[in-house]
């Protein structure tokens, strides 16, 4: 063990250096459609909750996203470039720099493809609807929906004290918004299940609205009428934390009931 901590550090020195020499300028063409993430959905599931990327350096990767902050402290959701903490009250607000996360996942969205959207839509159909125009279930998709809803339901989660219980836990006593005629975003994505364990298979939507006053994490919907644009990869860039408690996580197994019930409510 002891001949592994100059090699943690060493890497950690180079992140250092990298995020601090990195520009903040656009990214070229090269990083336009590469997804980038910060750790696991494993470990999140584990309650590895201390961040361990600023906002700031998140920023360099990505415009529109997902994701959480410290200590589980809410959900997370990136459009246009701004990004906003859904606390537990269920009341949105911008995220500083200096903010941490332990999860996220973000991109520079640049749609690849734009329909309109006709309802009423539930979420299942409409991620049948998405599912139909996606060109195959293994590439990485970026989801974005702006549009009237005559409902949405979504959750946040509230900040957690050490020792950080498992995140199934925590959703069990989740706090719950029920949102009716509103306008707003749907922003997320589709992950193929071959990425089980590393984010969650199938869709992962966060909601912000039209205001940019309340939001997050999806559990239902009714889409009134709308538009969805879709950002297709096939780049994934994945970056782990090297804290001892990250390191020493049991994130082997397969997530499975666990995950349905932090991640869909289930």
């Amino acid at each position: 063990m002891p001949s592994e901590i100059p090699s943690i550090r060493a890497l950690d020195a180079w992140r250092s250096h990298r995020r601090r020499s990195a520009t903040p300028d656009p990214p070229g063409a090269d990083a336009l459609h590469e997804v980038f993430q910060n750790s696991t959905i494993n470990a999140l599931l584990e309650g590895v909750y201390d961040g361990s990327i600023t906002y700031g350096e998140l920023r360099r990767h990505g415009d529109f996203g997902l994701g959480t902050f410290n200590a589980l402290d809410g959900e997370m959701i990136a459009v246009d470039g701004g990004f906003y903490q859904v606390k537990a009250d269920g009341i949105a607000s911008p995220v500083a720099d200096g903010q941490r996360t332990p999860f996220a996942t973000v991109l520079f969205f640049r749609p690849t493809l734009r329909r309109s959207l006709t309802g009423p839509l539930d979420y299942e159909h409409l991620q049948t609807l998405v599912d139909g125009l996606v060109e195959g279930p293994n590439l990485f998709y970026a989801v974005r929906v702006d549009g009237r809803f005559a409902s949405v339901t979504t959750r946040s989660v509230p900040r957690q004290e050490k020792p950080y219980p498992p995140l199934a836990d925590v959703a069990k006593t989740q706090p719950v918004f029920h949102l009716e005629d509103v306008g707003g975003t749907l922003a997320g994505f589709r992950f193929p299940d071959f990425a089980r364990g590393l984010n969650v298979p199938g869709f992962h939507l966060h909601f912000l609205t039209e205001d940019r006053r309340a939001g997050g994490h999806v559990l239902d919907l009714v889409l009134e009428c709308g538009e969805v644009a879709i950002d297709a990869s096939a780049s994934f860039h994945l970056e782990l934390p090297t804290d001892p408690i990250f390191l020493h996580a049991d994130l082997g197994h397969v997530p499975g009931d666990e995950l349905d019930r932090a991640e869909r409510g289930k």
